[in-house]
């Protein structure tokens, strides 16, 4: 299975993200937990695709009570739509894939306000849209300053006062009057 296709399910997708961040491990009890609407089934059988596909590495292995359970890891190298790959994607594979984005944002927003001690406005939890009108190198200069100021924060690691966030910048051009 070719990574865009991996990568287009909204379950594979959020175990992408429960494995973000340099070097952190979960075990597969864990992913089920952090996705109490999916079955431990339909968890596992994810893992296993995705780990298959070197999208997500074997941390560590531990016996516990006649089996073992297995912790992974994010291959961060993996876990991405190469440039050449966007590029020859279809007009449907881009609906899909904003559509499997989508889906993911309103699951992954639901576990945070269902979670104990949910609060937006401490969190400063933002969902803003803006129309905005850009030239081509106006544009340009948007994405670049984005990827200025995000860049560097993605290397950060779980660390104590860090908690992890979900950013999910999204443009396009709208339709022209």
């Amino acid at each position: 299975m070719d990574p865009l296709e991996l990568l287009l399910h909204p379950v594979r997708l959020r175990i992408v993200h429960a494995l973000s961040g340099t070097g952190r491990t979960v075990t597969t009890a864990q992913l089920c937990a952090r996705l109490p609407d999916v079955s431990q089934a339909t968890v596992y059988r994810h893992v296993g695709l995705l780990a298959d596909a070197g999208i997500i590495e074997v941390a560590g292995e531990q016996r516990m009570r006649g089996f073992v359970e297995r912790s992974y890891r994010l291959v961060r190298s993996r876990a991405v739509v190469d440039a050449a790959t966007a590029a020859s994607a279809t007009v449907d594979d881009h609906r899909r894939a904003f559509a499997t984005a989508t889906a993911v944002l309103l699951a992954e927003f639901g576990a945070y306000l269902a979670a104990d001690g949910a609060d937006p406005a401490r969190d400063m939890v933002g969902y803003r849209q803006h129309a905005i009108w850009l030239t081509d190198e106006e544009r340009d200069r948007l994405i670049a300053g984005l990827r200025e100021a995000i860049l560097p924060v993605l290397a950060n690691e779980p660390a104590d006062g860090r908690a992890p966030y979900l950013l999910s910048p999204i443009l396009f051009p709208l339709p022209a009057e």
